[in-house]
Order: C-alpha cells, then sequence, then structure tokens
C-alpha cells in the first residue's frame, strides 16, 4: 500500500497544488485503496496486487489530459523511462553485481592462497604464495575498474525521472519474481559466513599445522557468501532505484552519500588493518576478526546516522 501512496505523490507531485488536485488525488487514492484490499482478499500478494493496481488506474497524465490539466514546467521529473532503458539499467546492474562480487571473492582467493601456500611450500612458499595474491587482487581491481567505468551511461537516473504506469506494473512483477532468488542467496550466504568459523575451529583442533589451511578455506566460504550478497543485492538494489523506493527516495540520498563517504575510507582500513597484522606480527589465525567487528561497527554507525537524521527531518 505505501508504494501504491509514493507512486501517486510522484505523479500529483508534476502538477498544480490545488484544492482540485488535493480532492482528485484522494479520490483516486480512495478508489486505488479499495481495488488494493479487493485483490488481497482474493489471495493476490502485496506485489501482485500493487501492480494489478497501478497498471489500472496508474495513468495519471492521461487523466490530467482529460480534464484539461497540464502538469508545470517547474514540477516536471525528467526523461521518461522507456522498456528498453529500464531493461538495459536490470541487466547493467546484474552485470555489475556479478563483477564486484567476483571481485571481491578473487581478493579474498588471493589471501586465502597466500596463506595455503606459505605453509604448504615452507619457507619458499611465501613468495610465491604473495606473487599469487597480487595477481588476484590486480584481477579484482580491474573488474572493479571495469564496473565503475560501466555505470557512467546511467548516471541520469541519480536524478528525477519519471516511471509510467505500465512499466512499474511491469517491474513489480519482475521484482516480485526475483524475490525467492532473492532469499535463497542471502540465506545460502549467511549460512557460509555462520559457518566458516567452524572450518577454523575444527582445523585448529586437528592439528595447529592445519589452522592455516582453516582460515583459508574460512576466506574462501566468506568470499562465496560475498559474491551472493553483493550479486543478489545489487539486482534488488536495481528495482528499489527505478521505483523509487527505500532508500533510493529523494529523502535517503544524503544519507546514502555520507555513508558511502564513510564505508569507503572504512573498509580499505579494516584491510590494512588485516594485513598489517598477518603480515608484521604473522597473526593470520586471529586478524580476521577485523572484519566482522568492522561490520558490525559500520552498520551500528548506519543505523544510528540514518535514526538521527530521520528524526531530524520530521522536527524541521
Amino acid at each position: 500500500m505505501e508504494t501504491i501512496i509514493n507512486y501517486l505523490d510522484n505523479m500529483f507531485a508534476a502538477f498544480p497544488r490545488t484544492s482540485q488536485m488535493l480532492k482528485l488525488k484522494e479520490e483516486l487514492l480512495a478508489t486505488m485503496e479499495e481495488k488494493y484490499f479487493e485483490l488481497k482478499r482474493e489471495g493476490k500478494s502485496e506485489n501482485e496486487a500493487v501492480g494489478i493496481v497501478i497498471s489500472e488506474f496508474g495513468n495519471i497524465e492521461e487523466l490530467m489530459r482529460e480534464v484539461g490539466i497540464a502538469p508545470e514546467p517547474e514540477h516536471a521529473f525528467g526523461p521518461v523511462l522507456s522498456m528498453s532503458e529500464t531493461e538495459q539499467y536490470l541487466a547493467h546492474k546484474k552485470r555489475v553485481g556479478f563483477l564486484i562480487g567476483l571481485g571481491v571473492l578473487l581478493c579474498l582467493t588471493g589471501i586465502s592462497s597466500f596463506l595455503a601456500l606459505s605453509r604448504l611450500l615452507g619457507d619458499g612458499g611465501s613468495m610465491v604464495g604473495l606473487i599469487t595474491m597480487f595477481l588476484f587482487i590486480a584481477v579484482a581491481a580491474g573488474l572493479f575498474i571495469f564496473s565503475g567505468m560501466q555505470g557512467e551511461a546511467f548516471k541520469y537516473l541519480q536524478s528525477d525521472f519519471v516511471l509510467p504506469g505500465d512499466l512499474r506494473a511491469a517491474l513489480l512483477k519482475q521484482r516480485q519474481a526475483f524475490m525467492p532468488t532473492y532469499t535463497f542467496a542471502i540465506i545460502v550466504g549467511v549460512g557460509l559466513c555462520v559457518l566458516s568459523p567452524a572450518l577454523l575451529f575444527a582445523t585448529k583442533l586437528a592439528s595447529e599445522e592445519l589452522a592455516s589451511y582453516g582460515v583459508s578455506g574460512m576466506l574462501l566460504m566468506i568470499g562465496a557468501a560475498v559474491f551472493l550478497f553483493v550479486y543478489a543485492g545489487n539486482v534488488k538494489e536495481s528495482f528499489s532505484v527505478l521505483l523509487k523506493e527505500g532508500e533510493y527516495t529523494k529523502e535517503s540520498q544524503e544519507q546514502n552519500k555520507v555513508i558511502g563517504a564513510v564505508a569507503s575510507v572504512v573498509w580499505p582500513l579494516a584491510a590494512v588493518v588485516f594485513l598489517l597484522g598477518g603480515f608484521l606480527f604473522h597473526a593470520w589465525h586471529i586478524a580476521w576478526i577485523v572484519f566482522p567487528v568492522t561490520a558490525l561497527l559500520f552498520g551500528a554507525f548506519s543505523a544510528v546516522y540514518s535514526i538521527t537524521k530521520g528524526n531530524a527531518g520530521k522536527s524541521a
């Protein structure tokens, strides 16, 4: 239901704010609500009901033309997206999610290879491991740069744009079809994260000499989990961007910029601490703890910042 309200708010923002418009908006919302709850009683899911309602009542522009009201130019939302543009953007986000997830997996695979080769080959293995690790990281860096450059073509989506009602309904159906895959990816990823320390503890209990292999295996499991998180999250994010929902509403843009800026500093620092702890102090067996600790602290910061900004916005 919130999606329908947000849709009407976005569509009516392009028209004069008069008592006539307010009354028309309220009447249309009441009609859409009635249809929405009727569909829910028939057993339709949330996304199905919203998609049907918007597809049936969502052509606001045509309705306004019938009553002789034109949108105000200063409130225009920018370019009207076409089906081709949305399909290209969805495919782009899938590709970028795959490349970034693969890059993270390669980075952790490189570190894992260094630890395993150092233990397997003895003294000479450290140099071989270092070369292998930096090769993996170099490939990962190339993937990150390439995926970042691909996003230039879709920068206009960071500004205002118009999403036609029929296209919104189609995107809602696509998102609904993707959600089981997203849920499965998150479940598997969380399972890998939870089980990864168990592999380390098991090898450590078996033999101290096997602990390095346990860390290697743990890093590979975490890398696979991150790949799933990044890929599935990127696909889900593409729908939120096009539908202007959640963190992609106008109110959330400033918060995202600040949190993104902090993340760009915090996570590289965590990686530096991990590498310094391993190379300088030979504490590979414990240095990995920096990543879950950083995740918890960064998550707490993001939550507190979002709540603070939200309260500030309400008081204003």
